[in-house]
């Protein structure tokens, strides 16, 4: 059985290496992972957008994510849900990603 807090952190900790190149924030301050759910067996779900459908990594960066997770001790299979539903805005930063970015 595994620790699935301690997974999720483990997989925060990992997303948090993947930026969006347009923006020098990474993608879980930026507020790009809509959703992070990991089951009993490392199982994991992520649901994720860009911020724009135009972006220049919508190609990349959904495979950087998915190629950097699942290099996690513990995640088994990783399903990436790619959506623009509902779409991305500056509201959904952080407050670290606003204050590193002059928005606070």
């Amino acid at each position: 059985m595994i620790d699935k807090g301690q997974l999720e952190q483990k997989i925060i900790s990992m997303l948090k290496t993947c930026f969006d190149p347009e923006i020098p924030v990474d993608i879980w301050e930026l507020g790009l992972i809509y959703d992070l759910k990991v089951d009993d067996e490392g199982n994991t779900y992520i649901k994720m957008t860009l911020t724009s459908p135009n972006c220049p990594v919508a190609e990349s960066l959904p495979k950087e994510v998915k190629e950097k997770v699942k290099t996690v001790n513990g995640v088994k299979d990783l399903y990436l849900d790619l959506t623009f539903d509902p779409p991305w805005n500056m509201q959904m930063m952080s407050e670290e990603a606003r204050l590193e970015l002059g928005f606070l």
